[in-house]
């Protein structure tokens, strides 16, 4: 299919290409050739249904699973072969499916854990200081375990902690799962704030209403292969994602 001038200019301006990517396990093909792009300072999305390949993608992206083939560019460098820890330290933060919070360890221990890279102090302190901007309800938290916080609280953390290694490119993994209708509406409201302040995001969500409504471009996965891709407005008008992702 010819591209478009707009989604080709689109291109030239991306933080993140994904170009061809491939994963298996073992004789399993997860991803099947898929390329995508993340506009710098935009909100992408990809949506799909469980097993179509979301998390496999955000694994290669991240440095968490070796493609088999293809490549992936940030900032208009290959990745592919780089470790988790070095990819961080190029300016991408993942947070993963399920928050993955150390339970037993303050929210405040959690938020600092995130700026382990980082060396200067008064930049790590302001840092903290913005974090707790986007995230007032952590405050009276600070010295509170994690684990007994709620599952929105939770969530909070852990894109704080995201925030702490000051990433260019925020990845978020499914993080509506298991909250609230209002949380999840709370949380969307801060991912765009965060994205107002320069941090381009790659969300990856199964609900489809929430991901189209506050991002400007999507794709749609579906067995390890993008079915579909748009601008996000026109997505939530399209008949197929209608009937598939928002019961409709």
């Amino acid at each position: 299919m010819q591209k478009s001038l707009e989604h080709t200019l689109e291109e030239a301006n991306s933080i993140l290409q994904v170009q061809g990517l491939c994963i298996n396990y073992e004789k399993a093909e997860a991803v099947k050739g898929v390329d995508l792009h993340v506009t710098q300072d935009s909100i992408t999305t990809l949506i799909g249904a469980n097993g179509a390949g979301k998390t496999s993608i955000l694994k290669a992206i991240t440095g968490l699973k070796k493609p088999n083939s293809g490549d992936v560019i940030f900032c208009n460098e290959k990745i592919s072969h780089l470790k988790a820890s070095e990819i961080v330290k190029k300016g991408i933060a993942l947070v993963p499916e399920g928050r993955r919070l150390f339970p037993e360890m303050t929210v405040k221990e959690n938020l600092e854990l995130g700026a382990y890279l980082q060396k200067n102090k008064n930049q790590i302190q302001e840092t903290f200081e913005k974090v707790l901007s986007y995230f007032p309800d952590l405050k009276p938290k600070l010295i509170q375990e994690a684990g007994r916080l709620s599952g929105g609280q939770q969530q909070m953390v852990a894109i704080g902690r995201a925030l702490m290694s000051q990433p260019k490119l925020l990845i978020l993994d499914e993080p509506s799962i298991g909250l609230a209708p209002i949380v999840v509406q709370k949380i969307s409201e801060i991912i765009k704030n965060i994205n107002q302040t320069g941090v381009s995001v790659l969300l990856v969500e199964q609900d489809a209403h929430i991901a189209l409504t506050i991002s400007e471009f999507g794709y749609v996965l579906q067995n390890g292969l993008i079915e579909l891709s748009g601008n996000s407005s026109q997505l939530l008008q399209n008949e197929r994602v209608k009937m598939a992702y928002l019961g409709i």
